[in-house]
């Protein structure tokens, strides 16, 4: 008898692009998410590399259950053609050891950060947050349309890109989903009470000034000490919530650059997003609140295990 039949390897779970982009409930991934928040695993440091062009991340992480890698590079700018995030997730089982998923990387990043982000503005947002502003038009941004609606009852949705086509797709799409949408100018985020910045730029995207009070922001867009979508004032201005706060303070450069300008210190964190799970950030509907993520890699753990309990082998 061949010793495969003895110890058969299970089916590994291949989701692809277009499965993980249309079949993937916003829901079920904030659930699994705000699940592993409450007592988040330890978290293992990711390692950069840069290359000709980009970063080269490797993302591993260990759960009680099981355990995975993700392996991408990201572009510093967007190739005509290519995407900016590209690579394969790998899942194994914690009792087999033995693969049992393999995701596209880049509809998984996508996936998890908008989870996180509508995980924060869940807890953090005002709950009469209609207008929403985003800055960019890729598939981060479409997805934050997607996973914003499943968080607030948004009725309006402002575009804002570089490129002026892209930013009229996603909002013919936010359209089709009923929604008052349009290309947007800076001015209209003095009128937003939520925006999602999930741009490439490496500086600020808007003056800090422009925010009106009771306004949330989800910032996506960077992970290096240097480079930041929102400027001292808006972070100064703000109660700021973190994914964590050594991998804040180590890639964050919304928070890196004004703490080496002597602006502020690491005290201004208010609290990291497991903090703010089980306590009330938002003192009042005045207050400004920013969430800044950089990503971890028990989060793509966390939703990849749960998109493959839901796909069938």
């Amino acid at each position: 008898m061949p010793r495969s039949a003895l110890n058969p390897k299970p089916p590994v779970i291949t989701v692809d692009e277009d499965a993980l982009l249309t079949t993937v409930s916003p829901e079920s991934v904030i659930g699994a998410l705000e699940h592993a928040f409450r007592k988040p695993p330890a978290m293992i440091p990711r390692q950069r590399i840069e290359v000709n062009g980009g970063d080269f991340l490797i993302m591993p992480a260990v759960g009680p259950d099981d355990f995975g890698i993700k392996i991408i590079t990201v572009a510093k700018e967007r190739v005509k053609g290519a995407p900016l995030v590209q690579g394969r997730y790998v899942l194994f089982s914690g009792e087999s050891l033995a693969p049992v998923g393999s995701l596209e990387a880049g509809a998984l990043t996508a996936i998890r950060t908008a989870g996180v982000s509508a995980l924060a503005t869940k807890h953090l947002a005002r709950k009469d947050s209609r207008r929403l502003v985003i800055f960019g038009a890729g598939v981060e941004a479409r997805e934050h349309l997607r996973f914003m609606l499943s968080v607030r009852s948004i009725q309006q949705v402002r575009i804002i890109s570089r490129t002026p086509s892209n930013a009229s797709g996603l909002a013919a799409y936010a359209q089709t989903l009923g929604l008052d949408a349009a290309t947007g100018t800076l001015e209209d985020v003095s009128g937003a009470d939520i925006i999602c910045t999930c741009t490439t730029a490496v500086t600020p995207l808007f003056p800090g000034s422009l925010l009106s009070n009771g306004v949330h922001v989800n910032a996506i867009g960077t992970h290096r000490p240097a480079e930041r979508e929102l400027d001292t004032e808006a972070i100064c201005r703000a109660r700021v919530v973190v994914e964590s706060r050594e991998a804040a303070l180590r890639e964050a450069g919304e928070l890196c650059v004004p703490i080496s300008e002597g602006v502020l210190d690491a005290s201004h964190i208010i609290a990291d997003l497991s903090e703010a799970l089980a306590r009330s950030v938002r003192r009042s509907d005045d207050d400004i609140t920013v969430f800044k993520s950089v990503g971890l890699a028990f989060e793509d753990l966390v939703v990849a295990a749960a998109i493959c309990k839901q796909v069938p082998a």
